[in-house]
């Protein structure tokens, strides 16, 4: 099994569970684009004030994506 990576953006402020929702939609739709596998996405709110939106890849096209989305950090899926 292929080592994967959780690309995770975060959002900040009053509007940041609207906000990673809503990149949340953008993420799905460069999955489709590139045809990456795994399709795994989602977002979190962990308050009235932070939220994240992620993606999971696999650590050989981590380079790729992260160089065309600029995700704010990653971690070990």
């Amino acid at each position: 099994m292929p080592k994967e990576i959780k690309l995770i953006w975060d959002f900040r402020g009053p509007a940041s569970a609207m906000t990673a929702e809503h990149h949340e939609i953008h993420l799905k739709e460069y999955i489709i684009a590139e045809k990456l596998s795994p399709n795994i996405t989602g977002f979190e709110i962990f308050g009235e004030m932070h939220a994240i939106a992620y993606m999971v890849v696999t650590a050989e096209k981590m380079i790729q994506v992260r160089d065309a989305l600029k995700p704010h950090r990653g971690e070990v899926y």
